[in-house]
Formats: C-alpha cells, sequence, structure tokens
C-alpha cells in the first residue's frame, strides 16, 4: 500500500477538476475515468492500514424495551450498553420504530439529490464555516487528503415547532420541485428525534442516573442531517470515505446501506461494522464523552471506499443547544470522581471544527488547547 502510493505520487493532475478560480471541483464521473485519481485524494499510509479480520463485537439492542416498560429488559439493555460504552462507543439498535418504507424512502431521495447535475449541486454548495449545503469531498475547506465522498447537510431544532423547517430548507436552496423531498426529510427527522430521545434514556439509565436527565438537555438542541454518498473508486486503497476521527458532536445515529465499509479503531486494530437494514448503529461523540466526565468513550472510526459499488448512509448528529454548557451532571461528579474536562460551550466546539481544525482523532485535545489560548468565548 504504501508503495503504490509512492509510485502514483506523480499521477495525473487535477486538469478539468478545477473551476475557473483553482477550487478543486468533485466530479464523480470525471473522476472514474481516470486512470490514476489525483493526488489531492491520497491519504497517509497510517490512515490506510488493513482492516482486520474481525468484527466489531458491539452490542445489539432491542430499543423497543423502551416503549414496553419491560424494567428487567431495560435493566439488561442498560448493561449491554454500559459496557459497549465503556469500551468503544458503539452499539446498534432495533425496534427502534423507524418506518421501514421511510428510510427506503430517505435513501431514494438521498440518491436523487446527489444524482443531480454537478452544476445543480454546486448552486447549494456550503459556505465554508457553515454546516448546510452540498459538499464534494470538502473541498470548499480543504486541499489535501480530500474525502471520497459527496454529501448534503440540513438542520432540525427540537425546540421549534414548525412542521415544515425541513421542507422551506430544500424549497429555498434547491427549489419548489424538491418539495416533495423536503416533506421525506421532514418526516425522517422527527422519527430520529423520537429515536434520540429513547436512546438517550437508555444512556442515562446506563449511567445510573434519571433516566430523563439527557432528553433534557437536548430537548432544546439541534440535529444536523447529513446524506452522504462514497461514489465506487478504482484506486480505493490510497483514499477514504472518510479519514479516522471522532466525531465532535454529542450522538451519532447512522444506517448505513448493504455495502458497509464502516470500521473503528478497537484494541489497536479497525475493525468492520457490518450493516444491518433493520438496525441503526449509535455512536458517541466528543461532546457526550464530555457529558460523562470520561466514563464513556468517543471511538475513532473511518469509512473505506468500494471498488466497485457506490456506498450511501445516512447519518443524525445530535447536539445541544448552541450556548448550552457541556457539564457532567452532579450525579457523575462525587469526591472521588475528578473533572476530566473543563466546561466549555457547545458552539466554541462547533466553531473550532468548522473554522480551525479538521476533525480526526486528536479533535478534544487540541479543542482545548486552543480554548486555554484564545480563550474564544470572551
Amino acid at each position: 500500500m504504501a508503495s503504490g502510493a509512492a509510485t502514483l505520487s506523480q499521477s495525473l493532475p487535477s486538469k478539468g477538476l478545477k473551476d475557473e478560480h483553482g477550487n478543486i471541483i468533485f466530479d464523480k464521473h470525471v473522476l472514474q475515468e481516470l486512470e490514476h485519481i489525483p493526488k489531492e485524494y491520497y491519504w497517509p499510509t497510517q490512515d490506510l492500514v488493513a482492516t482486520s479480520q474481525e468484527k466489531l463485537n458491539e452490542p445489539l439492542i432491542d430499543i423497543g424495551v423502551m416503549l414496553k416498560g419491560d424494567e428487567a429488559a431495560i435493566a439488561n439493555a442498560a448493561e449491554l450498553v454500559r459496557n459497549a460504552c465503556m469500551k468503544h462507543g458503539f452499539f446498534q439498535v432495533i425496534n427502534h420504530g423507524v418506518d421501514q418504507n421511510l428510510i427506503t424512502k430517505a435513501y431514494e431521495e438521498l440518491n436523487y439529490i446527489l444524482s443531480l447535475p454537478l452544476s445543480k449541486k454546486e448552486a447549494a454548495r456550503n459556505i465554508p464555516g457553515t454546516l448546510e449545503g452540498y459538499s464534494g469531498a470538502h473541498a470548499e475547506k480543504y486541499s489535501a487528503k480530500l474525502p471520497w465522498k459527496e454529501t448534503f447537510t440540513f438542520n432540525y431544532n427540537h425546540h421549534e415547532e414548525s412542521e415544515s423547517e425541513v421542507v422551506d430548507y430544500f424549497k429555498s436552496t434547491l427549489g419548489e420541485e424538491f418539495q416533495q423531498t423536503g416533506w421525506v426529510f421532514q418526516a425522517y427527522c422527527k422519527a430520529m428525534k423520537q429515536l434520540v430521545f429513547m436512546v438517550t434514556e437508555l444512556l442515562a439509565i446506563s449511567l445510573g442516573m434519571d433516566r430523563l436527565q439527557y432528553e433534557s438537555y437536548f430537548a432544546d438542541g439541534q440535529q444536523t442531517m447529513r446524506l452522504n454518498s462514497y461514489p465506487p473508486c478504482k484506486e480505493n486503497n490510497l483514499t477514504l470515505g472518510n479519514g479516522p476521527h471522532t466525531d465532535p458532536t454529542s450522538l451519532t445515529l447512522l444506517h448505513q446501506d448493504h455495502i458497509g465499509g464502516l470500521e473503528v479503531f478497537v484494541d489497536n486494530k479497525w475493525l468492520s461494522v457490518p450493516p444491518r437494514p433493520d438496525a441503526f448503529v449509535i455512536n458517541l461523540g466528543d461532546t457526550f464523552m464530555a457529558l460523562t466526565n470520561g466514563i464513556y468513550k468517543s471511538c475513532m472510526h473511518r469509512s473505506l471506499v468500494n471498488k466497485e459499488k457506490e456506498r450511501t448512509s445516512l447519518v443524525c448528529f445530535v447536539n445541544p443547544r448552541k450556548d448550552n454548557i457541556v457539564r457532567p451532571p452532579e450525579a457523575l461528579l462525587g469526591k472521588d470522581a475528578p473533572r476530566k474536562y473543563p466546561d466549555f460551550i457547545w458552539s466554541d466546539l462547533l466553531d473550532y471544527t468548522q473554522t480551525n481544525h479538521r476533525v480526526d482523532e486528536s479533535t478534544f485535545e487540541s479543542f482545548f488547547k486552543w480554548v486555554g489560548s484564545s480563550n474564544p468565548s470572551n
């Protein structure tokens, strides 16, 4: 793998893949015709370490027990979640209540949006420093180690009563003809909100706290939905869909299609997380790790690219209100439990990852150094 990267270091330039201003354009159709991928998409050898033959032994949680009120079953599920979150921060949930037809429709709309002409997608391009809109390989932010993917991102607020927030965004961004697309994702976000609060309730129970502890914390928060497409890549051994990183957010609810490619780094090995059509992957982020005073882990993960097939996924990132202070509940802070992380305001971390730091495995560590040196909130 390392020798391959070195051999191709003088690959074809990105001719025809930059606009008149020299900005990189992710045109998957043109890229797939090239003999070699442009050097901007190369990743370092250490990030391309081969996957172990093992699979992640994450628990499969029947989250439906939260609705049935079976306290014995809930206690058993909470124990499984606790063990997984203390070790690596990943688990999957089934019987989640999200209609399979809605998930199917969401994938159909994802494919529709990300198969639009490049000019249409570029018109909705993400503005650097913000989250929403279309992004091809995050080239609006970076010029090297570009992820081999394109995304479309939008927000959904928990506390606002608008029944058409997502619909309005799609209409204003892509046009009136995307109203139906907006309604599909409006319904999907609402279903995610219900699942989020089931998950946060189970997490609170697993930590021995009041079961509504985290639900109340995220009640006025926000979901950020990201639609991901990872096109096939002939030289998938040289690039990644997402590089090794931990999510700076609180929780990630992921539905991945049947192709697979999600991996986590546990016990110094990259382990695959096989997709299940009936399940959502739940991944704890750095902010939730801080909310548990480090009891639970935010795990490093990455996304591989398939050589022959496109991979897609539906991602819901969960966050508190922007001006909320991130601090563990008093129930987790005793005389024998010193603070592992200082308090911080969620918007400071969000802004840091949008304008100062590319998320990786050291985001949290570098964020606190930045906070100490620049005191961004004052």
